[in-house]
């Protein structure tokens, strides 16, 4: 009798420990769902950091981030890595993910207009303001940073900048690569370049406001970034990743891209 018991017993502790388990899977399966993974180019940093802040108070729905080089994080999703929603910061990038079948064809879309600019820290003597590009021409510029041109469509800017300027033979041997425009900015910021061509959200961050100053690329010098932004076909939540998109289309969200100094494609055809 008491082995029936005990047995009896066991088999309901092994019932419960399944329930249990089941339960637990349901409840990570449900948080899970309730979780967007945004791979973005690095010049939005700032704006969607503030962006998934208000948008998971707002909704419930974390978006996590990973920033870098446009082309880095192709690269990656075309290797499988996990990602939702891609932000690149042009259009080819996500055009080559639809050829490739790792992006759905009718979630592309134009969300902002980057900036380039050439920064300089608040104790440079460079007069970037009144000289631009010419005063990279100082002997004191040893080292001029910009994201790498390979995989970073800010890179590319500033060497067709650069070119368009009549410059670029001159410096080009001071040219110091980062992997993102991130990077790029971090090293002026850090000293290991005298001046750097970085996205003006770079230059309006928080962190960066006060500690340079800088001189906007006109917008003639070099291709227009145009960046776009993709749904990824191996989503598990493409209804989340277009709620997302929805809310980056928002009053609230467009007037972010524009505090960090990005155009929208609303400004650009004069709406």
């Amino acid at each position: 009798m008491n082995s029936r018991l005990k047995f009896r017993a066991g088999t309901l502790l092994i019932f419960w420990s399944l329930i249990a388990a089941a339960s637990l899977a349901i409840a990570q399966e449900t948080r899970n769902s309730s979780e967007l993974l945004v791979a973005a180019a690095a010049d939005l940093s700032s704006v969607l950091k503030e962006a998934a802040d208000r948008y998971e108070k707002q909704t419930g729905v974390k978006v996590k981030l990973a920033f870098g080089a446009s082309g880095g994080l192709t690269q990656q999703i075309q290797n499988g890595a996990p990602f939702d929603v891609f932000f690149s910061a042009d259009m080819d990038y996500p055009r080559r993910l639809i050829a490739s079948r790792d992006a759905e064809a009718a979630s592309l879309q134009e969300y902002a207009v980057g900036k380039l600019v050439l920064w300089v820290p608040a104790s440079s003597r460079l007069d970037v303001e009144h000289q631009g590009m010419r005063a990279l021409l100082d002997p004191s510029v040893t080292k001029i940073a910009i994201a790498n041109p390979e995989h970073a469509p800010y890179g590319r800017a500033a060497v067709a900048a650069l070119k368009h300027a009549n410059l670029y033979d001159q410096v080009s041997s001071r040219l110091v690569l980062g992997e993102n425009v991130s990077q790029a900015a971090q090293f002026v910021e850090s000293g290991n370049a005298q001046a750097g061509f970085v996205a003006l959200a770079h230059a309006l961050a928080p962190g960066m406001q006060g500690n340079g100053q800088y001189w906007e690329v006109p917008a003639a010098f070099y291709p227009a970034l145009t960046q776009g932004v993709v749904v990824l076909s191996h989503s598990q939540h493409k209804k989340e990743a277009a709620e997302f998109l929805l809310y980056m289309k928002s009053k609230e969200a467009l007037d972010l891209l524009h505090k960090f100094g990005f155009a929208t494609p609303e400004d650009e055809h004069g709406h």
